[in-house]
């Protein structure tokens, strides 16, 4: 059974004390009687209340929270999807040697429009986007410019992207050094920005090694997805000796996919993931991964919010690299 959290109200009317008397003692105000301090603490320890630490930073005139959004309809993503964490890494570095804290919203598409609505009307120092649709951060935008979106999306929203192009480019010109000639894509989401860069990286280097393009269809961010578009992939193309995977995650499903068939990686089909999260150093084999720099990314972000510098179509790009292991052969 779920309880409602304490709040001010419930304490003042314990300590039969007004609500701004419970704040001054809250706070620390030294102008409080020592019998009603008394009460209002006996109260707070009854009711079990405990502030709320972003509420108070407000109060106090300290009112800097950045707005971290995550469209994702998986409930669990934050746990499942290093992504994430990568990128509340990067903000709380961002965050450092500021009086500024971070509020994280986690909401599935269904729900989006509607907080972010809400977000963008209450926002103080400004907002991080993750997987919001071009015309949801527009939308976004148009109400609140202090924004930042965590990939390439609508025109005038700023933005902070990897060289999604270049690094998928330089994913397949090694498999293609390491002898591959049948290498396939794993894509991401289409509507994600970031993945359609990856997919264009892909067919550019294929293109210019003279080989035949083999995409699956779009799948979304996770290891379920990978694995399905790969067991589809080998179905129709029996001859693929490699696969170069939109994420890690959908890549750590690629291997599983692969093992089921009985191919091993990477003597019969060569494996490059993008991301280089922990997930790339977890596989069997390792897996060769393009690495963004996604800490570094958010905490530019970050910064850029706290020091108003995001005007719009304001724009950062990240090198990619590439870290080979096992899996590329």
């Amino acid at each position: 059974m779920q309880h409602k959290r304490p709040t001010l109200d419930d304490v003042a009317q314990a300590a039969g004390v007004s609500r701004a008397t419970v704040s001054r003692v809250i706070n620390g105000n030294p102008r409080v009687a020592a019998d009603v301090r008394e009460l209002v603490d006996r109260a707070v320890e009854r009711l079990g209340y405990r502030p709320d630490p972003v509420a108070r930073a407000l109060a106090r005139g300290h009112g800097d929270v950045v707005e971290l959004i995550v469209i994702d309809d998986e409930p669990t993503c934050f746990g499942t999807n290093p992504y994430y964490g990568r990128v509340v890494a990067g903000i709380v570095d961002g965050l450092r040697r500021s009086e500024a804290q971070m509020r994280v919203h986690v909401v599935g598409q269904a729900d989006a429009p509607r907080l972010l609505d809400r977000v963008a009307h209450t926002v103080s120092a400004g907002a991080i986007l993750v997987n919001v649709p071009a015309p949801l951060a527009a939308a976004f935008h148009a109400v609140c410019p202090r924004v930042v979106s965590m990939g390439r999306t609508a025109a005038p929203v700023p933005s902070i992207v990897p060289d999604n192009t270049t690094g998928a480019y330089a994913a397949v010109q090694l498999l293609h050094r390491n002898g591959r000639k049948r290498i396939a894509a794993v894509p991401g989401p289409e509507h994600i920005a970031d993945a359609v860069d990856r997919r264009a990286g892909y067919l550019a280097a294929v293109r210019d090694a003279g080989l035949e393009p083999i995409t699956g269809e779009a799948g979304e961010f996770n290891r379920t997805s990978g694995a399905e578009i790969t067991r589809r992939l080998l179905a129709e193309h029996p001859d693929i000796d490699a696969l170069f995977v939109a994420c890690d995650l959908m890549a750590s499903g690629a291997l599983q996919a692969l093992a089921a068939a009985g191919l091993r990686v990477p003597d019969d089909v060569a494996v490059i993931g993008f991301d280089d999260s922990l997930i790339a150093t977890c596989t069997t084999p390792p897996l060769t991964s393009v690495r963004q720099p996604v800490e570094e990314m958010a905490a530019a972000a970050t910064r850029a919010l706290l020091g108003g510098e995001t005007g719009p179509g304001w724009h950062g790009t990240f090198p990619t690299t590439l870290t080979v292991r096992d899996s590329s052969g």
